[in-house]
């Protein structure tokens, strides 16, 4: 998956991944983590998430990686935020209250900065990425992440055969074999939502399913 792809999605207003409300799962099972406020939290691939305002208003550090300069833009902007900016080699930063963006390939964090944040939700990230990614992106984040860390990731789960991604099936089995060695994965639910996804349904699905796993790391395999 180019960058170029994801660049062009934004351009040209392609963004159904996009939620108009705070994710109800993100919300019910956040605060089952144990996270301590104040902590600072990863959104990766965050785009213009409105999750990022919840976690916030909870009073964690928002720290958000995000390639598309317009998505960014469009955060701010739309929820009435005046951010400050700087350059740096990870990429462009925009910072206001407790929300800092990165405007840049989530592959440009380093570790200094990864081993920062105690928390993560990865609702759009892992699903976004194609198979020959998905083990180097869980490898290069989720291991460098402080080995304390709790995290929220949610799945689709789908018969990959009936649709083109993204976004992607990832099933419990892919989450467990890519997260083995540094993080368990542990599911907290797993619920059937085609007839709450027509658009889906219309690309040729016959079963789709959503799957929330709590994250942890100090797993040794």
């Amino acid at each position: 998956m180019q960058a170029d792809f994801w660049l062009e999605r934004w351009r040209d207003g392609q963004t159904h991944f996009h939620l108009s409300k705070i994710t109800p799962l993100l919300q019910k099972y956040w605060p089952t983590l144990g996270v301590e406020a104040g902590s600072r939290v990863l959104v990766p691939l965050c785009g213009k998430s409105l999750d990022m305002l919840w976690l916030a208003d909870q009073g964690y550090k928002v720290l958000g990686a995000e390639l598309s300069p317009l998505a960014v833009e469009q955060f701010f902007s739309e929820n009435d935020l005046q951010p400050s900016s700087h350059m740096s080699p990870l990429g462009k930063h925009f910072i206001a209250g407790n929300i800092e963006i990165i405007c840049g390939d989530i592959f440009a964090l380093d570790a200094a900065t990864l081993s920062t944040c105690s928390g993560v939700y990865d609702r759009a990230a892992l699903i976004a990425l194609p198979a020959d990614m998905r083990h180097r992106y869980v490898h290069h984040v989720y291991a460098q992440l402080p080995h304390h860390y709790r995290g929220i990731l949610i799945t689709l789960d789908y018969p990959q055969h009936q649709m083109d991604g993204p976004p992607f099936s990832v099933n419990e089995t892919e989450v467990q074999g890519l997260f083995a060695g540094h993080s368990k994965a542990l599911v907290l639910d797993r619920r059937a939502i085609l007839d709450k996804e027509p658009k889906f349904a219309e690309r040729g699905l016959t079963e789709l399913d959503t799957i929330v796993f709590g994250l942890g790391g100090g797993h040794t395999g």
